[in-house]
């Protein structure tokens, strides 16, 4: 059974810095695309960053690019998300996202999900 948990969400002043985490049991995080989304209130699910061939090759939302970084741990089956420069338009639920299907696009439907962790960023 896949089971993804997100941890390191919190409430931050803008400019700020947090880190998230999603450790995965039962899957394989090098495998296939790993990615976060995020869900602002009242707003459709985003896709922040994404990741292949083990961390390798990696994609970013225009919104975050040069202040979001998502990098993978595969000893410790962990992604991460090291967010800086928090804009309060960063506030959002992050969710941690896996697919086994290698290679196409990281903005696609997966086939794993995590429940979440609160991002608040204040002004």
């Amino acid at each position: 059974q896949v089971e993804l948990v997100e941890s390191g969400g919190g409430s931050v002043q803008a400019g700020g810095s947090l880190r998230l985490s999603c450790k995965a049991s039962g899957y394989i995080v090098r495998a296939g695309c790993m990615a976060w989304f995020r869900q602002a209130p009242g707003k459709e699910r985003e896709g922040v960053a994404g990741a292949f061939s083990g961390g390798d090759i990696t994609y970013y939302a225009d919104s975050v690019k040069g202040r979001f970084t998502i990098s993978q741990d595969n000893a410790q089956n962990t992604l991460y998300l090291q967010m800086n420069s928090l804009k309060p338009e960063d506030t959002a639920r992050y969710y941690c996202a896996a697919d086994p299907v290698p290679g196409g696009s990281w903005r696609r439907t997966f086939a794993y999900w995590g429940r979440g962790t609160q991002v608040t960023v204040s002004s």
